[in-house]
């Protein structure tokens, strides 16, 4: 099977007590090209609306278990419109020493045994990681990603993780469907539609502040957006009619 690239920015920085989980300071982008990949640049459902903006992620974070029984972190999925973007961040406490990820269709990307286990050695994308590592960004060119494999929307992922925490070293998924094998391994099913943006979003029609993919009354000013009767309509429209 050909084989596409893929860039990597990995991002290490201690995480002190006084710092909340889900903000991580002074850390370092390091970016490292595998020759062997090329990239230019949960479980999931299919969302009913697209995301507002590139700022959100194509959907909700999906747990990094760890051991079978601890939240080691997270896996995000997100997209530049070029790229597919995965990410594992792990929460205080949690380090990140070696990732794997294959990504691709459904129905044989992921290597598995005869019997349905994972076969995590012959993931495509393999990295180890520097001490005190919690953050780890996978950049997976979309162009090359859907060609390879005859993507139309659904695709999925397995992101595992070697981590070590309080519980010592442990092995990690990210939180999704169960492989058809007798170990604790999971994949996510995804959808390329989950990253839309909705292009209303970039539109603001009556000038008064309010997107129009958020406005209530488009063609009308009303940045207040009071709606008394509830109809989902603002009063500001309601009254011309």
């Amino acid at each position: 099977m050909k084989k596409f690239p893929i860039l990597i920015a990995l991002l290490s920085a201690f995480l002190f007590l006084t710092c909340s989980n889900d903000k991580i300071e002074n850390i370092d982008f390091q970016e490292i090209k595998d020759p062997n990949f090329r990239v230019t640049e949960s479980t999931v459902k299919s969302k009913s609306t697209s995301r507002t903006s590139y700022d959100e992620p194509c959907f909700e974070p999906v747990n990094l278990i760890a051991g079978q029984n601890h939240i080691a972190g997270t896996v995000s999925v997100d997209s530049d419109d070029e790229n597919i973007i995965i990410t594992y961040q792990t929460i205080e406490g949690w380090t990140i020493d070696l990732t794997h990820l294959s990504i691709g269709d459904c129905e044989q990307s992921i290597p598995t045994t005869g019997s349905g286990n994972p076969k995590v050695g012959r993931f495509e994308h393999t990295e180890p990681h520097s001490a005190d590592t919690n953050y780890v960004v996978y950049m997976i060119d979309l162009n090359a990603l859907i060609e390879e494999h005859n993507l139309e929307n659904m695709y999925c992922f397995a992101a595992h993780a070697e981590v070590t925490g309080p519980t010592g070293e442990e092995t990690a998924w990210a939180e999704g469907l169960d492989f058809d094998g007798n170990n604790w391994a999971m994949y996510v099913q995804a959808f390329l539609s989950d990253c839309d943006v909705d292009s209303d979003c970039d539109v603001d029609s009556d000038l008064d502040g309010i997107p129009d993919c958020e406005d209530n009354c488009r063609d009308i000013p009303n940045e207040d957006q009071i709606d008394i009767d509830g109809d989902g309509v603002g009063d500001a429209c309601n009254e011309v009619r």
